[in-house]
């Protein structure tokens, strides 16, 4: 079954850097991500297998460079919100 992570981070170098530990935890692909605030606050997406995701959403939350201010993972996430993922990720 396929699902979405979902970190939110303070500041840009650091969520490079979740991104990188994520996705080199576990077999996961970064999807987009969302810069709020001039980049202070960022939202990082994935996918893949939902025990993958689990995985690499609790490495890339204990690894962090700064302060993870929420993290969430969806199983089987409802077309809709995929849907918006999709228009975020065909703004970067």
């Amino acid at each position: 079954m396929k699902a979405i992570g979902l970190i939110e981070i303070r500041g840009l170098v650091p969520a490079i850097g979740t991104i990188d530990t994520m996705t080199k935890t576990s077999d996961v692909e970064f999807l987009t991500w969302e810069k709020k605030l001039g980049g202070w606050l960022v939202t990082i997406i994935i996918e893949g297998e939902v025990s993958a995701v689990q995985m690499a959403i609790e490495a890339g939350a204990s690894n962090a460079i700064g302060k993870v201010a929420a993290t969430a993972v969806i199983p089987n996430p409802h077309p809709e919100i995929i849907k918006q993922i999709k228009v975020s990720k065909s703004k970067l």
